[in-house]
């Protein structure tokens, strides 16, 4: 699992819509989530390729057997039929831009 950290130097402020330009800009279709405290995936899988993204909070990924927390300018990629999970870990509901590679 390749964690891709937001890079301030570079990219300047983490924003949404700075965020969702990089993510739109390399091919994906972008959706705004918000998921409260306790917020639970169990394993499952998409047909599609995606990156999940954080802005704020502490989202715990795990993906093919490795488990890492995702915070504020994070962001994780997410193969297609690759099994994986995610909590809301802490108390701070987690604002996420999940990104979809459209289907060719």
């Amino acid at each position: 699992m390749q964690i891709e950290h937001w890079d301030y130097h570079q990219q300047g402020e983490l924003s949404e819509s700075s965020l969702r330009a990089l993510l739109e800009g390399r091919g994906y279709r972008v959706q705004k989530y918000v998921y409260p405290p306790g917020t639970y995936f169990p394993d499952h899988v998409h047909d599609v390729d995606k990156i999940d993204a954080v802005l704020a909070g502490r989202f715990e990924i795990n993906l093919s057997g490795e488990s890492v927390v995702l915070e504020a300018g994070d962001m994780v990629a997410v193969p297609k039929g690759t099994v994986h999970s995610a909590t809301v870990v802490e108390n701070e509901s987690v604002i996420s831009l999940d990104a979809v590679r459209e289907k060719t």
